[in-house]
């Protein structure tokens, strides 16, 4: 998403590039926003990556395992319909549910223009 701006090592952290087996479709992109369609697989794992601020909305029930560099994993569950807002993070995830988890990820670029 923030490849044209970001430093060099944070673009190999970008999902669309490093997790294309979960990141599946950039649904749109612009200065404001990326939003991107995600599926996880039953045991799918999204490797290390990197996100601005940004909401998941989870179109299926979800119960990922997620890491954060330097902290004990945590398990996050959601139920189809929910939206959760998470900061700016490095983290990567797992799919430890039984179901297929599908959701829409929308990363929040930074905007320097007046509002």
């Amino acid at each position: 998403m923030l490849f044209f701006i970001l430093p060099a090592g944070l673009q190999a952290q970008d999902p669309v590039h490093t997790c294309p087996n979960v990141y599946k479709k950039v649904l749109l992109n612009n200065e404001q926003v990326r939003i991107i369609e995600i599926e996880f697989k039953p045991g799918d794992v999204a490797d290390w990556h990197t996100h601005p601020n940004h909401t998941a909305y989870a179109l299926t029930e979800a119960k990922l395992e997620i890491a954060e560099k330097g902290k004990a994993p945590v398990v996050a569950e959601l139920k189809a319909g929910e939206v959760i807002y998470i900061p700016a993070i490095t983290h990567k995830a797992k799919n430890i549910g039984s179901n297929t988890v599908r959701m829409i990820v929308t990363e929040i670029k930074s905007s320097t223009a007046a509002r």
